[in-house]
């Protein structure tokens, strides 16, 4: 009997000391994993090539265009037929 209740006193020892250890530790490792995020979301849209890296005068204009933009055609399908609905 007695190690029986050795066993549930250690038990719950264990459980409520890992409980107050994970809240202790839960802002470390919410802020270790926000940090983390913040380093793949910078790696991932860092490289824009489109964002001037260098700063224009004020007053300066440039304008960008890309040479591979082709004009829009458009395919004629099929044609309209009209009807009429019938009662």
């Amino acid at each position: 009997m007695m190690t029986f209740l050795k066993t549930i006193l250690i038990v719950l020892l264990v459980y409520f000391g890992l409980k107050f250890l994970i809240k202790l530790a839960t802002p470390y490792i919410l802020r270790y994993i926000s940090k983390k995020a913040g380093q793949q979301f910078e790696q991932f849209f860092g490289n824009n090539p489109n964002a001037s890296t260098q700063r224009e005068k004020e007053g300066s204009i440039s304008i960008d265009k890309d040479p591979s933009h082709k004009p829009k055609t458009s395919k004629i399908v099929g044609e309209y037929v009209e009807y009429e609905e019938v009662e």
